[in-house]
C-alpha cells in the first residue's frame, strides 16, 4: 500500500516525465488579488497566464497545492467532519498546458497514471462529459467522448449537465466543458446489486469524483455570450485525500494516512477511541480537519481576526474549540498541542509547517483560551435569555438572539438547540435564518462590484517605469466601467506607467493623465489579476490619444519614506531582540508605516528607544540605495536577503539593499535613507499571541508627531503655572486629587447612611408593603448603593423608588425585594412603561431597573405611575 507521501510524489514524478515543470505551491492565503482571500483551486496561481496577463514561463506545469474551501458547492462549513469526504483545507494534484497540449493528452495520461502507474481497477473508474447546452449553442463534448472511448465502455461515459460539466472561472473570462473521473470504490457484492454509473453525482459516499479535467476553451463575456480563447488551457484537479482513500482501500478520506496520526493524537489526549461513538467520532474529524487548515494559514501569514480572511479563520478555529468543548469535554486550549502529529504527517512536503510551529502554536493557544472564555460568557447569556423567555411565558427562543449568540459569541445554532432542548425549550428558527440572510446580504452588497467587459484598443503588456520616473508617456491599451457602492467608475490598463499599484502593503499611486485636451484625475492605482489599472471618475474624451502619465510626486515620496522605513525598522528589530523576529505584514501609507513582526513580548520603553536610535542612525548616514531587479533568488538569499513567509518568489526576484538590510521586495524606496529624516515610533502592541505591532511615523509625519506633543507639553505646563519638574506636578496634582476623592466618597457614604435612616423613618405601609419614596437631586451612583442597602438590611415586602434629578437630566430607579418579585411584580417592566413621563427609556431586572430620561419636570409623574401599576398608590 502506497503511503500519502508517496503518491504525492508519484503525481510529481509522473508529470515531470511528461515534460512538465514542477512548481512548488503557492501559500494557501492570497494577497494582492481582491477576489479572493484564499487559494481554492490549483489554477489560482496561473489565473494571470490564462487571462494573458502575463506571458507563459512553462507551457506544461504540475504540482501539488494546498486549497482551502468554506462556501461553494459540497463546501458548507457546517457540514464538514459529518460525512468521509469533504474538508476545508485540502491538496489538489494538478497539471496544466497553456497553449500546449489539449485534451487527448489530457485524458490519455489520467489513464495512463491512475491505471497503468498506480493500478486502480478501470472497472471502477466513470468519466463524465458534457451533454451541450441549446440555449448556448453548445454542442456535445463529442471530442472528449471519443477519447474515453478508446478506454472506457459506453455504459461508464455518462452525461452532464451544465452545472456539474461546464467549468467557468466567474461571471465573466475563461470558461469551457469539463471532464470528472469518479471511482465506485463500495464492495463488490454492492457493486453487483447497484451500478456505478447510478450513483455518480448522487451524493455517495463511496461513488466519488477524485479527477476533474477542465478543457477552456471560451471567454465567456460581459453580455454572457462566449467567444473562442485565442490560446486553449488544460487545467485539472484531483482530490489528493480522495486519491489516498481509494489508493489504501479505505472508505473515508479520514481513515487514510493524511488524517489518522492526527486524529490517533487527539484520541490519545481524549481517552476516547476513534470510532466507538458517532458524536465524537464526528467531533475528532473536525478538530483533524481544521487544525491543518489553522496551522497553514497562520504559517502562510494570515492569523485569526475580526475581519475578511482572519474572519475565516477564527470562524474555523472556534468551530473546532466547540466541538472539542461539547463532545471532548475539552475545557482547556488543546489544539496547538496536535501540531507535531501535523508536522510528522506533512511537514516533508510543506517544510514551512516546522519553521513556524511555535509561532502557530502560541497563536491557536491564545485563541482556543480566548474562545473557551467566550464560550462560557455566551453560555451564561443564554441562560439569562432562556430565564427572560421562562419569565414571560414563552418556550421558543426568539431568533434574533439565537443569531447574535452565533454572530458574537461563535456559538453556531446547533449548539444553542442543545443546550435549549436540555431545558424543554427550541428556537425560532425561521427567524434565525431571516438574520442570517440580511447579514449575507449586506456582506454581498458592500463588496458588490459590476464590471463591463475589457474594450481593448491595443494588445500589450504594461510596462512598469515608476522605480526610475515620475511621470512617462503613454497609450491606453484597454478600459472598461465597473459600478461600485452605486458609484460608476473606470479602470484603465496603460502600455506604460510609473504609477505603483498597491501591492505588498503599499498603497497605491494617484496622480494625473494628461493629454493635449484634458487632464484626468488618477484616483488610485490597483493590482487586478496581476494588471496594473488606473482607477478614474471620467474616462478621457478621446481614448486613442497619446497621455502624459504624472504620479503624485508629493504622496509617493511620502510613502517610500516609510517604505524604506520598514526595512531599516525590520533589520533595526532583528539587531535588538533577536533573529526569531520575522515580518509578519506591513502597511505603508503617506501618512505613517505600521509593521507586524513575530516577537513574544512586549517591548520595553529601553528597546523601544534603541531601535529608534538604530535606525536614527543609519538615517542620518544617508546610505544609498542599491537595487537589483531581476536576480535570481538563489543569488539573493547568498546575498542574505530576507524572504517573507506566505510569499511566493519567482525564479528571479527583485531585491532592495539599504547598507546591511537586504530585502526581496517589489515596492519603490527613496534613492537614500537621508531623505527619511528621522523615524518615531507612536505605538507598539500586541495583535495576536506571539505577534507584535509597531506603527510609526517619517519624514513630515515624524514633524508633525514631534510638534504635537511639544504643544501638548507646552499646554500641561502653562495649566500647572510654568512649574520647572511638569512629571513631580502632576504627580502632585493626581495624589491630592485621589485624596480629595477619598474624601468625597466617606462624605457620600455618610449621606447615604443619614438619608437611608430618614426614608426608613418616613416609610409608609400600603397594601402590606414597605414604601420608601424618594425625589431630589443625588448622585446616582451613591443611589444604587442605597437600593441595594435597603434590599438587604430589611425583611419582608419592600419597594423603594427613586426621582433622581442631575442638572439637565434625571433618573427613575426601582427596586423590589425577592418577596415583591415572587408576586409578579417586575421592576423591568415597570420603568419601561414610566419611563415616557420623564421622555426616556430603561430597563434592568425584576428585582432592580432604572430610566434615564431629560424631562425633569416628569418625575413626579412618573413615580406616581410606577406605584399605580404596581399597587401601592
Amino acid at each position: 500500500m502506497l503511503a500519502s507521501k508517496e503518491i504525492r510524489e508519484s503525481f510529481k514524478s509522473f508529470f515531470a516525465s511528461k515534460a512538465h515543470k514542477i512548481v512548488p505551491s503557492a501559500p494557501m492565503v492570497i494577497k494582492g488579488d481582491p477576489t479572493l482571500m484564499f487559494t481554492n483551486a490549483g489554477m489560482n496561481q496561473f489565473k494571470d497566464i490564462i487571462l494573458g496577463n502575463v506571458p507563459v514561463k512553462y507551457p506544461r506545469v504540475a504540482d501539488s497545492q494546498k486549497c482551502l474551501r468554506v462556501s461553494g458547492k459540497h463546501n458548507d462549513l457546517e457540514e464538514v467532519g459529518h460525512d468521509t469526504y469533504h474538508h476545508t483545507m485540502f491538496e489538489m494534484l494538478g497539471n496544466w498546458s497553456f497553449g500546449d497540449y489539449f485534451k487527448k493528452e489530457a485524458i490519455g495520461w489520467a489513464w495512463e497514471y491512475l491505471v497503468d502507474v498506480l493500478g486502480l481497477n478501470p472497472d471502477h473508474l466513470y468519466a463524465t462529459i458534457f451533454e451541450g447546452s441549446p440555449s448556448e449553442n453548445l454542442t456535445r463534448d463529442d471530442e472528449a467522448a471519443d477519447y474515453w472511448a478508446q478506454f472506457l465502455p459506453a455504459s461508464h461515459i455518462l452525461h452532464g449537465d451544465r452545472h456539474d460539466n461546464f467549468w467557468e472561472m466567474g461571471d465573466t473570462g475563461p470558461c469551457g466543458p469539463c471532464s470528472e473521473i469518479h471511482i465506485d470504490i463500495r464492495p463488490e457484492a454492492e457493486r453487483s446489486a447497484t451500478p456505478g454509473h447510478l450513483l455518480v453525482n448522487k451524493n455517495h459516499p463511496q461513488v466519488i469524483e477524485i479527477w476533474n479535467l477542465v478543457f477552456m476553451q471560451y471567454n465567456r463575456k460581459a453580455d454572457g455570450s462566449l467567444e473562442n480563447l485565442p490560446a486553449r488551457v488544460i487545467d485539472t484537479g484531483m482530490g489528493f485525500e480522495r486519491l489516498c482513500m481509494a489508493l489504501q482501500g479505505k472508505t473515508s478520506n479520514y481513515d487514510t494516512d493524511v488524517f489518522q496520526p492526527v486524529i490517533q493524537a487527539i484520541a490519545q489526549m481524549t481517552g476516547y477511541a476513534y470510532g466507538a461513538d458517532k458524536q465524537k467520532d464526528v467531533a475528532m474529524r473536525v478538530v483533524a480537519d481544521h487544525v491543518r487548515t489553522i496551522a497553514f494559514s497562520i504559517t502562510d501569514g494570515q492569523l485569526p481576526s475580526n475581519a475578511k480572511a482572519g474572519y475565516v479563520i477564527r470562524r474555523i478555529l472556534r468551530r473546532a474549540v466547540r466541538y472539542g468543548y461539547t463532545f471532548l469535554e475539552r475545557r482547556e486550549a488543546f489544539m496547538y498541542r496536535l501540531l507535531p502529529a501535523l508536522i510528522e504527517t506533512m511537514g516533508d512536503a510543506y517544510p514551512e509547517l516546522a519553521a513556524q510551529q511555535e509561532l502557530a502554536g502560541k497563536v491557536m493557544k491564545e485563541e482556543e483560551d480566548s474562545f473557551l472564555h467566550t464560550l462560557e460568557t455566551g453560555i451564561r447569556l443564554l441562560e439569562k435569555k432562556m430565564d427572560e423567555a421562562k419569565a414571560a411565558g414563552r418556550k421558543i427562543l426568539n431568533g434574533t438572539d439565537a443569531f447574535m449568540l452565533y454572530d458574537t459569541y461563535g456559538f453556531p445554532l446547533d449548539l444553542t438547540e442543545l443546550i435549549l432542548r436540555e431545558n424543554g425549550m427550541q428556537a425560532d428558527i425561521e427567524a434565525f435564518h431571516v438574520e442570517m440572510q440580511k447579514q449575507k446580504d449586506r456582506a454581498r452588497n458592500a463588496a458588490a462590484i459590476e464590471t463591463d467587459d475589457w474594450i481593448v484598443l491595443q494588445n500589450g503588456e504594461t510596462k512598469f517605469v515608476g522605480y526610475d520616473f515620475f511621470e512617462c508617456d503613454a497609450m491606453i491599451l484597454r478600459y472598461r466601467k465597473i459600478k461600485q457602492k452605486n458609484r460608476e467608475l473606470y479602470q484603465i490598463v496603460l502600455d506604460k506607467t510609473p504609477c505603483y499599484a498597491e501591492m505588498g502593503g503599499q498603497v497605491g499611486d494617484s496622480g494625473l493623465l494628461v493629454s493635449d485636451a484634458e487632464n484626468v484625475p488618477i484616483l488610485d492605482t490597483k493590482r487586478e489579476n496581476n494588471l496594473p489599472v488606473h482607477l478614474v471618475a471620467t474616462l478621457p474624451a478621446d481614448v486613442t490619444a497619446p497621455f502624459t502619465v504624472k504620479v503624485d510626486r508629493e504622496k509617493r515620496i511620502r510613502c517610500e519614506c516609510n517604505h524604506s522605513g520598514t526595512h531599516l525598522l525590520h533589520e533595526a528589530l532583528r539587531a535588538t531582540l533577536g533573529a526569531h523576529v520575522e515580518q509578519k505584514g506591513s502597511y505603508v501609507s503617506p501618512e505613517s508605516l505600521r509593521f507586524d513582526f513575530s516577537h513574544f513580548q512586549k517591548l520595553t520603553t529601553d528597546e523601544i528607544r534603541k531601535v529608534e536610535r538604530w535606525v536614527n542612525e543609519r538615517i542620518r548616514a544617508d546610505i544609498p540605495l542599491e537595487e537589483y531587479r531581476s536576480m535570481p533568488i538563489a543569488r539573493a538569499k547568498e546575498m542574505g536577503a530576507v524572504a517573507l513567509f506566505g510569499e511566493k518568489y519567482g525564479e528571479e526576484v527583485r531585491v532592495v539593499k539599504f547598507g546591511t538590510s537586504v530585502e526581496f521586495c517589489g515596492g519603490t524606496h527613496i534613492p537614500s535613507t537621508g531623505m527619511i529624516g528621522s523615524l518615531y515610533i507612536v505605538e507598539e502592541s500586541s495583535i495576536a499571541a506571539g505577534v507584535r505591532r509597531i506603527e510609526a511615523v517619517t519624514a513630515q509625519g515624524a514633524e508633525k508627531f514631534f510638534y504635537k506633543h511639544q504643544d501638548a507639553i507646552r499646554e500641561l505646563r502653562a495649566l500647572m503655572n510654568n512649574v520647572p519638574n511638569l512629571a513631580q506636578s502632576l504627580a502632585k496634582t493626581i495624589e491630592e486629587n485621589a485624596e480629595l476623592k477619598k474624601q468625597l466618597t466617606a462624605y457620600l457614604k455618610e449621606k447615604v447612611i443619614s438619608l437611608k435612616k430618614r426614608l426608613l423613618d418616613e416609610a409608609v405601609e400600603r397594601n402590606g408593603t414597605k414604601l420608601l419614596l424618594f425625589k431630589g437631586n443625588g448622585n446616582i451612583d451613591a443611589f444604587k448603593d442605597l437600593a441595594f442597602q435597603i434590599k438587604y438590611e430589611n425583611q419582608g415586602k419592600v419597594c423603594f423608588v427613586a426621582g433622581i434629578a442631575d442638572r439637565d437630566k434625571c433618573l427613575l430607579m426601582v427596586m423590589l425585594s425577592d418577596e415583591l418579585v415572587a408576586e409578579g411584580l417586575n421592576a423591568s417592566q415597570l420603568v419601561k412603561e414610566a419611563s415616557r413621563f420623564i421622555e426616556g427609556g430603561g430597563g434592568g431586572q425584576p428585582h432592580f431597573a432604572t430610566a434615564g430620561g431629560k424631562n425633569v419636570g416628569g418625575i413626579d409623574k412618573a413615580i406616581d405611575a410606577v406605584l399605580e401599576t404596581a399597587g401601592l398608590k
